[in-house]
């Protein structure tokens, strides 16, 4: 079993606290922001970084669907960390400032693979298929913080 990584990232033309807090915040901005390979979302505690615990699907292609159980921390100022309690899989937030007036953003995202042929083939393309998710995530979330 192969641990597999996707990274994204990007610059937003607002401040890392304003990023932040709207990352952060599941009860108004984040269900706001995700693409449509979200499905049935629905905060069950808390709703504000630390202490939250939300559930969503993530149809990553046609026929893998993950069903997501995350817990949220914040371990450091401007790191958020959602670990999903149905799997392995870690996702961190990372947003720092980036110049004046805006701030860059890194999301990376961690589990362990399938062994075999089939995880030669997620450790291959799972990367670029969530990639591309999380790119359209944080297109939606500059799109809503640069307001």
């Amino acid at each position: 079993m192969a641990q597999v990584e996707a990274t994204t990232e990007r610059v937003i033309a607002a401040d890392a606290e304003t990023v932040f807090d709207a990352l952060a915040d599941y009860m108004e901005v984040r269900g706001k922001v995700l693409p449509g390979h979200f499905s049935e979302y629905e905060v069950r505690e808390g709703g504000d970084g630390e202490g939250t615990l939300v559930h969503w699907k993530l149809q990553a292609t046609r026929k893998r669907v993950r069903d997501c159980l995350l817990e949220v921390t914040e371990p450091t100022d401007g790191r958020l960390v959602e670990k999903d309690r149905n799997s392995s899989m870690v996702t961190t937030w990372t947003v720092t400032p980036a110049g004046e007036g805006k701030s860059k953003v890194v999301v990376s995202t961690v589990w362990n693979g399938a062994g075999g042929i089939g995880g030669f083939f997620e450790k291959t393309f799972a990367p670029k298929g969530l990639g591309r998710i999380y790119d359209e995530l944080l297109q939606n979330l500059a799109a809503e913080v640069e307001k």
